[in-house]
């Protein structure tokens, strides 16, 4: 067995490899644009992670390996700042590689960059990358906006923009609203520059990019709102469902959307899709609730798996509560909504009456707990606190 220091270090090199994160796309130097997964709908300012992390393999390992280290660690500020000096130099090859691709030589080339999705993206994705150092500015202009309380100060930042430039408009806008936390004073500030609300108009204003910008953002809510099971974060659930339902009441509740365009072919499917996620979501809440206040016979005992997934699904039903408007599930929320209020009452009153008999028991007063913190989710604080008092109440009658 070889046990030298050299061997030792380089185990430790290959294990540290293993152990560390996948390498983001160009180390990191577009995040700002970013979209998780391979969306359905491509916007001009936004490249799918996939995609990005597909032509980054090819360029490490077909473009430039002489000059990129395929090992530099992304979370080094000094490799970032080295591949930035580089850029001009891969952009040229990968360009050049692109304009000699004809015939055999450019289907081998869409294999090597991934297939056809991500060939079509390729010009994007240098784009981007060429426009690099604008992102970190239009993030800055994304959380200015947010301290601005002058609607014609606002709309004067946003005409600063280079809107004759629609290609890099979109790269700005897309940076920029992933900071933004009400999209919607940006959407109205845009509705009087261009003095009204059709989608012609906000075109001709030069503003399409800033609705792609907004749609992109919802779509890119959707992985969130793919997690099922025990183990899904219900508070990035429920923030994306918020996140999702602000940025469409922008493009929705201020541009007037033609019948069949692309703006509203891309609100009707994303609507679908994300109200198609939550639908099983809601449909849990009922049986969940039922199934952790219910007492259990025999030896009496209370499931916490059971009481976190009861309260998970009325942290989303009190959610979809505020963001009904952008999704379709009206129907369905209602009839959900009444059958929780239902049946939270008849479990509140059974546990507070069985408290009353015997306040001593950990299991009832923990139920009871519960029940009251869910019941505060479906009706309001208000009603949770007269429920503390009634508890409180009856452990001091007992003390």
């Amino acid at each position: 067995m070889n046990d030298s220091p050299a061997a030792a270090a380089s185990n430790e090199s290959a294990l540290s490899r293993r152990q560390r994160p996948a390498q983001r796309p160009f180390l990191g130097l577009i995040d700002a644009v970013l979209v998780p997964g391979r969306p359905t709908f491509d916007f001009d300012g936004a490249v799918a992670e996939d995609h990005a992390r597909a032509v980054w393999t090819w360029m490490v390992r077909d473009v430039a390996p002489d000059l990129v280290d395929a090992n530099a660690d992304d979370a080094d500020p000094a490799a970032r700042e080295a591949l930035d000096r580089l850029v001009p130099e891969l952009l040229l090859r990968a360009r050049s590689t692109l304009a000699e691709a004809r015939g055999e030589a450019e289907r081998r080339l869409r294999m090597q960059v991934g297939g056809d999705e991500v060939f079509d993206r390729l010009p994007a994705i240098l784009h981007a990358v060429k426009c690099r150092s604008l992102f970190e500015k239009a993030r800055a202009f994304g959380r200015a906006v947010n301290g601005m309380t002058d609607d014609a100060a606002l709309g004067l930042a946003l005409q600063s923009m280079p809107l004759q430039d629609q290609a890099v408009t979109a790269l700005l806008m897309q940076a920029a609203l992933g900071q933004v936390q009400n999209p919607g004073r940006m959407m109205g500030a845009v509705i009087r520059i261009a003095d009204s609300a059709t989608e012609q108009a906000v075109q001709r204003a030069g503003f399409a990019p800033l609705v792609e910008a907004m749609l992109s953002h919802a779509q890119a809510q959707i992985p969130a709102l793919q997690q099922f099971g025990a183990f899904a974060d219900i508070d990035l659930i429920c923030r994306s469902v918020d996140r999702f339902h602000r940025l469409m009441r922008a493009v929705t509740g201020f541009v007037e959307l033609g019948r069949v365009t692309r703006w509203s072919t891309i609100v009707a499917g994303l609507t679908t899709t994300v109200s198609e996620l939550i639908e099983p979501k809601l449909r849990d809440v009922g049986p969940n609730v039922n199934l952790a206040l219910r007492r259990h016979s025999g030896t009496d005992r209370i499931d916490s798996d059971q009481v976190l997934s009861a309260l998970n699904g009325c942290y989303v039903l009190a959610t979809v509560r505020d963001c009904r408007e952008s999704l379709a599930l009206n129907a369905l929320f209602d009839q959900i909504w009444n059958q929780v209020g239902q049946a939270l009452e008849i479990h509140v009153q059974r546990n507070l009456e069985l408290f009353r008999q015997s306040p001593s028991d950990r299991v009832i007063g923990a139920r009871l707990d519960a029940a009251i913190k869910m019941a505060e989710l479906r009706f309001n604080p208000d009603y949770a606190e007269v429920l503390r008092r009634a508890r409180y109440g009856a452990e001091r009658r007992v003390g």
